[in-house]
């Protein structure tokens, strides 16, 4: 009898699991027959469903699985790839030789016959990091064991005498001993445990700066780190109910000893007009730190209210300068050689000025973006950088002003190129991202970041643990420094900061490689320095203060 009704039981498992896929493709062929929104579903209710899928999961299976190691948009795996053994391992040894495609053209450093030994650089590692980093105990085609391990770093910081001083006649200039941080991504856009990685892991690799963003200063930009806070169109944490600029909100953030700046938002790479965050990321902590509605989409105005030239937009940046005795900076696109024409002119004949200008190539975006302004406003980062170092110097301002440079610069070679192309300093923010765990699903936008990294939504936020991430921010901006120090080496140079265009060569299609000197020479002629470190002739020598 029990042996009977075990074959019962068996056979009608059997009919189940045979039925029941019939009776789901059933349902699914009958409701995509019927709708009359997508004709192909219509025609083909079955097989067009693998169509929708396949579009899904198209980036996946591009970027793990058909995309080269350097096909990859906007990051390739190798820079990916790169940015990950940086971060989680402290390593940026590859095998087998470089996977750059050196048919095509591009920037490459020229290296010296008698590159400098390690003593004979200009660092300052009397300090070290005690971090964590991830060992590899065995490997196979499936399965991966590793374990973590402390391990103690130099930091690789500017000695103090060859610190950046921005806004030095500010009553307190801002001056960091690292020649990058994290570019502007607002609370919102990404998490606040993104964010608290992000700075505190700075903060523990002993220099960097963390931007805020348009999005206003949260709790997680301070948690240790130099910051420099963003004012967008929006205004937001800066604005009256009405949405007019405060100046008494301002005046907060002056007090906030973890400002060291502040950088008006006129336009950034990925987006020319202002800046877009869904409803569904405006939660009730966002948005009061933004003074807007909750769970409303924000689309910030193309510009500010309160200027509208360079005169305005100079008086504006003069009454910052003034009210909060901080550096105040803008930030930039350059779309031709007419971009800062006025700008520089007007620094020239009035003294007055902004005391750092981002340059943000149109390359750049770490988020949300609308797809016309990304792929054709705004030139890439070298070519704007040109522009703004040779216009400054033509009007003789450019001593007196830094330049930031942002764009896809996550590794250690692009950092140095732009270095000798004209920026003081470099910044970064997909690198920050993906440090913190960012693998490039294209969801920014949508508030559903598996990962937790750009949401703030505490379902997938929880997937970021603060505690190990921090680690691997700190050892990628570490990991960076030393190898900036190295290609610095590698070229003759004590520092990083000795890039000129001198130490920039390009390579066309044909093979013909050309010094950046040569393709775009100073217009002010500096001398060459005969120890080839004091990169910047007309820098402004000024005290470095603690």
């Amino acid at each position: 009898m029990t042996s009977h009704w075990l074959t019962l039981s068996n056979l009608a498992l059997t009919a189940v699991m045979l039925v029941t896929p019939l009776l789901v493709l059933g349902y699914i062929y009958a409701r995509n027959r019927a709708q009359h929104h997508h004709s192909l579903l219509r025609k083909h209710p079955l097989l067009g469903v693998f169509r929708y899928l396949i579009e899904k999961v198209g980036p996946e299976l591009r970027f793990y699985i058909t995309d080269g190691d350097n096909d990859g948009r906007p990051l390739s795996r190798a820079h990916f790839t790169g940015i990950i053994m940086a971060a989680k391992y402290c390593k940026s040894i590859i095998g087998f030789g470089s996977k750059r495609d050196f048919s095509l053209p591009g920037f490459y450093l020229a290296n010296t016959m008698f590159p400098k030994q390690a003593d004979e650089v200009r660092v300052d590692n009397s300090t070290e990091m005690t971090t964590q980093r991830y060992v590899v105990d065995k490997e196979g085609i499936f399965t991966r064991k590793e374990h973590k391990e402390a391990l103690t770093l130099h930091k690789w910081l500017l000695p103090e005498a060859d610190a950046i001083v921005i806004g030095p006649a500010r009553r307190q200039p801002f001056v960091t001993r690292a020649w990058f941080g994290c570019s502007a991504m607002s609370y919102g856009a990404l998490g606040g445990r993104a964010h608290e990685a992000i700075n505190r892991g700075l903060a523990m690799s002993g220099a960097g700066w963390h931007n805020t963003g348009e999005g206003g200063v949260s709790p997680f930009h301070l948690k240790g780190a130099d910051v420099i806070a963003q004012i967008g169109t929006g205004k937001f944490g800066y604005r009256t109910d009405d949405g007019r600029f405060s100046e008494a909100h301002f005046l907060e953030k002056a007090a906030m000893p973890q400002i060291r700046a502040f950088e008006i938002k006129l336009a950034q790479g990925a987006k020319i007009k202002g800046g877009h965050l869904e409803g569904s990321k405006v939660t009730p902590e966002v948005a009061a730190i933004r003074g807007v509605k909750v769970w409303t989409r924000i689309d910030s105005p193309n510009r500010f209210d309160e200027f509208h030239d360079v005169p305005s937009l100079m008086a504006f940046v003069e009454r910052l300068q003034e009210l909060g005795g901080k550096p105040v900076g803008i930030k930039v696109v350059i779309g031709s050689d007419l971009a800062l024409v006025e700008l520089a002119q007007f620094m020239a004949e009035t003294g007055k000025g902004p005391d750092f200008i981002t340059v943000d190539g149109g390359e750049g975006g770490s988020g949300a973006s609308y797809r016309e302004m990304a792929d054709t406003m705004g030139l890439p980062i070298n070519s704007g950088l040109v522009i703004a170092d040779d216009t400054l110097r033509r009007h003789g301002v450019r001593g007196r002003v830094k330049l930031i440079a942002s764009g896809k610069l996550h590794s250690a070679d692009h950092i140095c190129i732009a270095l000798g192309l004209g920026a003081d300093a470099v910044n970064i923010a997909r690198g920050f991202m993906i440090a913190v765990g960012c693998i490039m699903t294209e969801k920014c936008h949508t508030g559903k970041c598996p990962v937790g990294v750009a949401t703030t939504d505490p379902a997938y936020e929880d997937a970021l643990v603060v505690d190990e991430k921090l680690f691997r921010v700190a050892n990628y901006a570490i990991t960076l420094r030393a190898g900036c120090y190295s290609l610095a080496a590698a070229c003759g140079l004590e520092s990083p900061l000795g890039f000129t265009r001198e130490h920039v060569v390009f390579k066309d299609a044909a093979g013909h490689a050309t010094r950046a000197s040569v393709l775009f020479p100073y217009p002010d002629a500096p001398e060459r320095p005969a120890n080839g470190f004091i990169r910047k002739p007309l820098a402004v020598s000024v005290p470095v203060r603690p």
